[in-house]
């Protein structure tokens, strides 16, 4: 069952440098697809970044950078890295997110098992170590079993599970929930940010990201739309202890007018 990391990235040097560098201390084999929008040099074009490279392709992954230009889009930038991956199993990796040792085994694990869609590590803000709020954790709920197929509509109890991944909030909930002997807890979610492992023929039989064509090019929220289309379908679920760490820096996308979940559910 092969996995291929695909990372989008723009004019983030530094970030993805320390995202590579989490690739590299896995244990689980993968491929990696780096795929950057950056006006001047490549993200990857860094001597920290090159050395991450190497290590990845030291423990024998298969390890492709591109230009994707002109840009069009997250959504269209997402769609066209799928297209190019043929692995059983995608993860989709923001390049600002630090992984772990052993995630990627927990997320393969977790898929395989659960036989689902989509399992993902929600990023944690370990910042906000200190900040504990209760009142966002009371949707949490562990699927039992096989992950069943939900829709979730906005207003519902259900989409308010997104309060679930604030701040630290995954940090505490594995605190919480994660029993003595349990390697990983399968829960309920309504969307997952920065670090998700799909089923690519779950992910493509909805269509991928290819509902890029139907929103303006600003648009984003890419992520809400795609995972629901595939937990609606074949079911998901996040997994604890998270092992995504969010670096917490500034946004490449400041200018967000649209989001493509409102736009297709009108």
């Amino acid at each position: 069952m092969t996995i291929e990391v695909l990372v989008p990235t723009v004019e983030r040097p530094v970030e993805l440098a320390t995202t590579l560098a989490g690739l590299a201390a896995q244990d689980h084999p993968f491929d990696v697809l780096i795929s950057d929008q950056s006006d001047g040099p490549a993200s990857y074009d860094t001597p920290p970044a090159q050395a991450m490279l190497q290590v990845l392709r030291m423990r024998g992954s298969r390890v492709r950078t591109v230009r994707h230009l002109p840009r069009r889009g997250v959504i269209e930038h997402r769609a066209a890295l799928l297209a190019a991956s043929d692995a059983e199993h995608v993860l989709f990796l923001d390049d600002d997110v630090w992984l772990m040792p052993g995630t990627v085994a927990r997320l393969h694990a977790a898929i395989v098992e659960l036989g689902c869609g989509l399992v993902g590590c929600a990023m944690q803000g370990l910042s906000h170590l200190d900040d504990e709020r209760p009142h966002e954790l009371t949707t949490f709920e562990r699927w039992e079993g096989r992950p069943q197929p939900e829709r979730l509509e906005p207003g519902s109890p259900q989409w308010e599970r997104w309060r679930l991944h604030n701040a630290a909030n995954p940090a505490h909930l594995a605190r919480r929930h994660v029993r003595e002997g349990e390697a990983w807890v399968a829960y309920k979610v309504a969307w997952i940010a920065g670090c998700v492992l799909y089923d690519r023929a779950a992910l493509e039989s909805v269509g991928g990201f290819d509902f890029w064509r139907e929103v303006p090019e600003d648009a984003v929220g890419e992520d809400v739309v795609a995972e629901q289309r595939v937990m609606e379908r074949f079911g998901g679920a996040g997994i604890l202890p998270s092992g995504a760490v969010h670096l917490e820096s500034g946004t490449t996308i400041p200018h967000r007018p649209v989001t493509a979940d409102a736009l297709l559910r009108t």
